[in-house]
């Protein structure tokens, strides 16, 4: 950019030389003498042919020449490290946030504690419902040993019970091939009522029971499906499928096994009340090839 040169603000190389007096009433100038009057300033083509900068000139060099210098050597330096001007400043923020970082600990980093719920040690649902299974799976085989110690319990009181009948207990009453009555003796018949299937013949408790016929065992329980004690035979009566029933025994008096042999007039347990029934007696169901037919009925059509 030109600029505007005023030779009226440029300050002379010399004084003229001359004495000044001053005084608040008066102004003496003492003029100088031929010898000492002041050299001609020079022209400005003297002073670019003696070679003397302009200051103002001067500046812009020196300001031109140092952005030569940085536009070269900074790069180079860039270019040396592997990165560039604005690479080198997020590089150069981000050392100084690690240097400054303080550690912090937030929630998603933190371990999850276990925490105390209802008794429970967990830290999840799942974990929480995993420990009420198993604790409700406890429970279940609890009650259901004491269940069974209750069943057994429940034995031995009928088993003192049975002692009160007095009449004889045979191993058995008929000779093998025969058909024979489950009871010596009972008191008189249950109520029929409809959907029962069997009969019900009423007597003492711990009364004997005895299979109908020869037979095989197919089922011995203590505790079945409303029957409470009871005991199932196969047998082949006269070329026919017949199957026995024996119900409500008493706990702890079935004397067959599931697969045991047995003949008629065996004894196989007492007579009790266990299961769905009122009063001690027995109930037997009979099935001729596979259909139920009535008991009484049948006994007196077959025992001989």
């Amino acid at each position: 950019m030109a600029e505007k040169y005023d030779p009226s603000q440029e300050t002379p190389e010399s004084e003229p030389t001359k004495t000044v007096l001053r005084s608040r009433a008066r102004r003496l100038v003492v003029p100088t003498t031929a010898a000492q009057a002041p050299a001609p300033r020079p022209t400005r083509a003297q002073r670019r042919a003696a070679g003397k900068p302009h200051p103002a000139r001067s500046f812009f060099t020196v300001a031109a020449v140092a952005a030569l210098v940085a536009t070269v050597a900074v790069p180079a330096a860039f270019s040396a490290a592997g990165s560039t001007p604005a690479e080198a400043a997020v590089t150069t923020v981000q050392q100084l946030a690690a240097d400054n970082a303080q550690s912090l600990v937030v929630a998603s980093e933190a371990t999850p504690a276990a925490l105390a719920r209802g008794g429970y040690a967990a830290t999840t649902p799942e974990e929480i419902q995993a420990k009420k299974d198993e604790e409700a799976a406890k429970a279940a085989a609890a009650a259901a040993k004491a269940a069974a110690a209750a069943r057994v319990a429940a034995a031995a009181a009928a088993s003192a019970d049975s002692s009160s009948y007095t009449g004889a207990i045979a191993e058995t009453i008929a000779p093998a091939g025969s058909v024979v009555r489950p009871l010596t003796s009972f008191n008189n018949f249950g109520t029929p009522y409809a959907g029962h299937k069997g009969t019900d013949y009423m007597a003492d408790r711990g009364t004997p029971l005895y299979s109908i016929a020869d037979g095989v065992v197919v089922a011995s329980d203590e505790d079945g499906p409303g029957w409470g004690v009871y005991v199932k035979i196969a047998h082949n009566i006269g070329g026919q499928s017949v199957t026995s029933l024996y119900a409500h025994m008493l706990y702890g008096s079935r004397r067959v096994t599931v697969g045991q042999t047995v003949s008629a007039g065996q004894l196989i347990g007492q007579v009790s009340d266990t299961g769905r029934a009122y009063g001690t007696h027995l109930h037997l169901e009979i099935y001729v090839n596979g259909s139920w037919v009535d008991a009484e009925s049948w006994l007196v059509a077959n025992v001989g």
